[in-house]
């Protein structure tokens, strides 16, 4: 299906694309595009300017602090995190991304687009809730930081509300991550996955089975209390053409079991 007439705008600075943003309600902001076009395309979206995004220097970059926290920019793609040396301070993000469609979509899309569509299937906002991130949002009066867990608020709607831009993804030091996914085919969308992290107790966020990221944590890795702790949190998934809500509710426990023994280190 054609999109319909947009208006395009492609700023200079991020300055110019909040002020863009803030003049007009029906502004969207264009990152990789991947999900934003084909939501248009389905007439489930009908932005009235596209603010590209693209060529931002400021939204860009990958930095490591003393601490090993690392700071991600949101135009940061999928390709470029899993080749950054920086980013193998924390080998779970460059693996997930490695995972992530086919390489013109990993070349393309970017970690602050996946985490603003909020696209349930989606790879990173489980991993990103599992291992702890925090968004810092900019607007015209400022900047604010959301915990992973706070920044997903629906289907395609996040805390970052009109007039504002996800400027960078922090995520903190650790090592000890794990993710599983089934998928549509090596590189389709996920049916169901799980992201795991172990930093003193064991997290895991399950994606796929709500609107929003599933977060709990297990009373610790072995089988039965991460089952446990699954079952507990009365999970009724959606059902579609790819799976009932009781398949999606069976992969959520054993997708969370493999994520959590991959965060413990043992093999699956």
């Amino acid at each position: 299906m054609l999109l319909r007439e947009v208006e395009y705008a492609k700023p200079a600075s991020v300055a110019e694309a909040l002020s863009i943003l803030a003049g007009n309600e029906g502004a969207r902001a264009l990152a990789g595009g991947q999900t934003l076009i084909n939501v248009m395309k389905a007439r489930a979206a009908s932005p009235d300017v596209l603010v590209d995004l693209n060529g931002l220097g400021e939204l860009k970059g990958i930095e490591l602090g003393a601490d090993g926290t690392l700071t991600i920019g949101a135009m940061a793609t999928y390709s470029e995190i899993a080749a950054s040396a920086e980013a193998r301070a924390r080998p779970i993000l460059g693996e997930v991304c490695s995972q992530i469609a086919d390489v013109q979509v990993r070349n393309r899309g970017t970690i602050g687009g996946n985490l603003c569509s909020n696209d349930p299937t989606n790879h990173l906002p489980p991993l990103m809730c599992a291992v702890g991130a925090e968004m810092t949002i900019l607007s015209a009066d400022g900047e604010r930081t959301v915990p992973a867990a706070d920044f997903f608020l629906g289907v395609y709607l996040t805390a970052v509300g009109p007039g504002e831009l996800l400027a960078t993804v922090t995520v903190p030091a650790g090592k000890q991550d794990g993710f599983a996914a089934v998928t549509l085919g090596a590189d389709g969308t996920c049916i169901a996955n799980a992201a795991a992290s172990i930093d003193g107790s064991l997290r895991v966020a399950l994606g796929c089975v709500d609107a929003v990221p599933v977060v709990m944590e297990p009373a610790s890795t072995d089988e039965e209390a991460v089952r446990e702790a699954v079952r507990g949190a009365g999970l009724a998934p959606p059902a579609d053409v790819h799976a009932s809500s009781e398949y999606r509710t069976h992969l959520a426990e054993v997708l969370a079991v493999r994520a959590a023994r991959r965060a413990a280190g043992g093999a699956e």
